[in-house]
């Protein structure tokens, strides 16, 4: 009965720190969303009929994209307990082996999928920001002048918490967002109870004929309703952070009804006042109520950006493991959840990129023609890789998957089509930052294929060379030497140069390779492999998870103690090898040589294989070699 009550609180806790991480980017979409709608670019008439039919739209996308597709459908396809585009490529790739042109395409997908999710961390926190702060001008016009830099100096603030961790983070701003929520609903019920007339919304006939009657217009209107739900896709990705379970309850319990009734109500007020259209949200509160609300929302927005930033580090982490990214030193927030991250060195890139995306639109309206464009795609590819998923990993009818994925996707490809009229607006900026950020993830892996083809070209097979050496052996020497190297079919290229310039063979040897597994968690049963070559002479395999940070040092310390090594890491001294890469022509890479010369520029600014691996750098020695490809 214990065990029932603690796993209880345990999901009502993990509920409440979702709701303060995970929620934050969709529960701020009211605050530019709806006005986007009937914004008068548009020209679309401000009658009653039209403004049910464009809060139809709303609902039925929140309840078609977020309820049905992420709530129900893609948050099924979890790999072992984490989400996110590279976990679901992971799944695919795991159940179509053989089938080389699918795997080639889901790959494709998957980069792809997280670089726009990464080009759209960048424009989230800028946009929410901004449209928080901007309700300064509805309480007093000459207060505009002062948005830009109070937007600047909040964002700072927001990556400076980020060091403090998921968790903390989340048990911060928990109880905020819950506020925020039960606020948008009293608001939201308020203004429906005014106009109860709205809640004909809910039948789609109305949504159809709102985005029907409008010409082309229409496609501009469905890029403005894409922004209810940019947040579904953070979502998925965060899952990781907190579970399957907690995102559920809460969306179910508290965000969805909030945000629906909300919508609703903005809806009501603009049928009351057709003024209000040009902040509907800030215009549903009485005056004495504004700067509390500006002050919430600020609040709330930094909560959005708090979304797509967890998505970051976990999307980056799991794109490392899986060799598509320089390593980047990573630290645990969380001892009970190992998906909560902070990643330094992505914070600090992240933060920089949304300083300058802020300086560059300067305010919520500009931005909104950029936003969308990369996180329509995502989803777009969400859908395809989820029906792969469906069909050969958990064997569903392929008739079922074909009905089901194509509907979604087919939804998924309208939002992308009318977010493509953005791009001459701004929409070029996202989908030249994706572009970018799936060059580099491409070059890195060409590159270190180029590094693996010349390594086994220069390289020696281990067994046969140390049985040469073993015919005339160097002076031993007391003492533990840990060799790390890539690959544990060949002579770590340290062992070369010890032999080399000292002379000497310790009397125990242990050649270490570090390895990424296909899942995000690997049991310490499953993470060993040791094997013995010769007197003294051991190979170990240590096999990581993407979701996992390695820690050298501390698993080696696990296995002494349960006498699996008979190796104190303690009394060790570790030898790594880190690699120069110059580009030249004719070398091992098949990339152009300005490709060359960012993957070598990427080596060159990597984490060392001592501090990702975390290795006592004052018992280490590391070679450095020039490479040629």
């Amino acid at each position: 009965m214990e065990s029932h009550s603690e796993g209880a609180r345990k999901h009502w806790v993990l509920s409440l720190a979702a709701l303060g991480v995970v929620f934050g980017d969709i529960g701020t979409s009211p605050l530019y969303a709806f006005k986007l709608i009937f914004h008068p670019r548009y020209g679309i008439p401000h009658d009653t009929e039209t403004i049910i039919g464009g809060v139809s739209a709303v609902f039925w996308a929140l309840t078609l994209i977020v309820t049905i597709k992420y709530m129900i459908l893609v948050m099924r396809l979890d790999n072992r307990g984490e989400g996110g585009i590279m976990a679901l490529m992971t799944l695919a790739l795991e159940a179509t082996k053989g089938r080389e042109l699918l795997r080639k395409l889901i790959i494709g997908g998957g980069i792809a999928g997280a670089a726009l999710f990464f080009g759209d961390a960048v424009i989230t926190p800028a946009i929410s920001v901004l449209s928080a702060v901007e309700g300064l001008e509805v309480v007093n016009r000459t207060l505009k002048p002062f948005v830009l830099p109070i937007s600047i100096g909040v964002l700072f603030g927001l990556f400076f918490l980020q060091r403090f961790g998921t968790e903390a983070v989340g048990k911060l701003f928990g109880p905020i967002t819950a506020i925020w929520f039960l606020i948008l609903l009293i608001a939201g019920l308020y203004w429906v109870l005014q106009h109860p007339i709205i809640l004909h919304s809910v039948n789609p006939i109305h949504a159809v004929y709102f985005l029907s009657n409008h010409g082309f217009a229409s496609f501009w209107i469905l890029g403005a309703v894409l922004l209810v739900f940019t947040g579904g896709e953070a979502l998925y990705t965060d899952m990781g952070h907190f579970g399957r379970t907690p995102i559920r309850i809460v969306w179910i319990g508290l965000v969805f009804p909030a945000l629906v009734l909300n919508y609703m109500g903005q809806g009501a007020l603009l049928i009351s006042d057709i003024s209000t259209v040009d902040n509907p949200f800030y215009r549903m509160y009485p005056n004495w109520a504004l700067y509390p609300m500006i002050i919430l929302a600020t609040a709330a927005t930094c909560i959005a950006s708090q979304a797509c930033i967890s998505g970051t580090f976990s999307l980056t982490k799991q794109a490392i493991q899986l060799g598509l990214m320089p390593r980047f030193a990573v630290r645990h927030t969380s001892s009970v959840l190992a998906g909560q991250v902070y990643m330094p060195g992505v914070n600090y890139l992240l933060m920089s990129a949304v300083i300058i995306v802020t300086l560059l639109f300067g305010s919520s309206i500009h931005l909104a023609s950029a936003y969308g464009v990369s996180v329509s795609g995502a989803m777009l590819i969400t859908s395809c890789i989820a029906t792969v998923v469906y069909r050969y990993y958990l064997k569903y009818n392929l008739a079922l998957c074909l009905i089901v994925g194509s509907f979604f996707a087919l939804i998924d490809f309208v939002f992308v089509s009318s977010n493509l009229a953005k791009i001459g607006h701004g929409g070029w900026f996202s989908i030249s930052l994706a572009g970018f950020i799936a060059m580099l993830m491409i070059t890195w892996r060409d590159g270190k294929k180029a590094i693996n083809c010349y390594l086994e070209s220069k390289n020696y097979e281990l067994e046969p060379y140390l049985n040469s050496l073993f015919e005339n052996p160097p002076l031993r020497v007391p003492g533990t030497a840990i060799f790390v190297s890539t690959n544990q079919l060949y002579v770590p290229h340290a062992l070369i140069y010890n032999l080399k310039h000292n002379h000497v063979l310790h009397e125990k040897n242990l050649f270490l390779t570090v390895t990424a597994a296909n899942t995000p968690m690997v049991m310490l049963k499953n993470r060993v492999i040791i094997s013995k070559l010769r007197e003294g002479c051991f190979r170990l395999i240590l096999r990581y998870g993407y979701m996992e940070s390695p820690d050298v040092e501390k698993t080696l310390s696990k296995l002494n103690k349960m006498h699996l090594l008979d190796i104190d890491p303690n009394k060790a001294s570790f030898f790594t090898c880190r690699y120069n890469v110059f580009p030249v022509k004719g070398g091992y890479s098949k990339m152009a040589n300005w490709r060359e010369r960012i993957y070598a520029a990427m080596m060159r600014n990597a984490s060392s294989a001592i501090d990702y691996y975390h290795i006592p750098a004052n018992r280490t020695v590391e070679v450095q070699e020039n490479i040629m490809i």
